[in-house]
């Protein structure tokens, strides 16, 4: 498998695919021409929107010269389908949406499962990306959930990668959930003993042959601590 985790593979403002930090160009060496697509949503009740946005992406990858005999999508509407779905896929797009539903669908499918042989391309936006970790850390995001005592901030991932990715970060950076800062006073104090990288639109993780590596600009939080890592059209090598 070859994996493009992105915090948004679009080019703000656009419909487009963003090429900045060589990621077109990566995806281009990776991906066939003519390929069998899987777009795996959010949200399974959300058929709609979950049409709409996966429309967008393959108009996206079509604008790029990419040709699909198929382009399915996963969700409520075929879930006992999933592991013949990903079986047949050469791309799997895994959508971008709230963590915590998302995954709580990836368990019900057994997705990881189905994952174990697929030998394609896969690219993760946003909260698919995230929930390719294992562990999966939740950063919390709606209202409530800094405070509640029942929100999990530690999930079971896909297990695709070891690398914790929080996106958007040129968007959520000052933000905050509940009064808290969303850093400072949540992601800081969670990342004792734990390692996440911060990248905002632009910025991905590439996982080709056992190896990662992380273009563009990336921010990385430790033990209570934040620091930069890499910068724009940079390379950094995790492993």
């Amino acid at each position: 498998m070859v994996y493009f985790l992105t915090s948004s593979p679009f080019t703000p403002g656009t419909p487009y695919l963003n090429p900045a930090n060589g990621f077109l160009d990566a995806l281009r060496r990776a991906l066939p021409k003519r390929s069998d697509a899987l777009f795996i949503c959010a949200d399974p009740n959300r058929p709609a929107y979950t049409d709409h946005i996966a429309g967008d992406m393959r108009l996206a990858l079509e604008h790029e010269g990419y040709c699909f005999s198929v382009f399915r999508i996963l969700d409520g509407r075929n879930e006992k389908s999933a592991a013949n779905l990903v079986q047949n896929a050469g791309l799997i797009i895994l959508a971008g949406g709230h963590v915590p539903t998302q995954n709580a669908f990836f368990q019900k499918v057994d997705l990881k499962a189905c994952l174990k042989a697929f030998d394609g391309v896969l690219i993760g936006i946003s909260a698919g990306t995230m929930n390719c970790a294992d562990p999966v850390y939740a950063q919390p995001e709606d209202e409530g959930e800094a405070v509640s005592p029942h929100y999990r901030r530690w999930l079971p991932g896909l297990g695709v990668t070891a690398t914790m990715l929080l996106p958007h970060y040129q968007m959520v950076k000052d933000g905050k959930v509940d009064g808290l800062k969303l850093f400072d006073e949540i992601t800081l104090p969670d990342s004792m003993g734990r390692t996440f990288y911060a990248i905002p639109d632009g910025s991905y993780l590439l996982g080709q042959n056992g190896r990662e590596t992380l273009f563009g600009e990336a921010h990385r939080i430790r033990d209570g601590r934040m620091a930069q890592a890499a910068w724009e059209n940079e390379a950094l090598a995790l492993s």
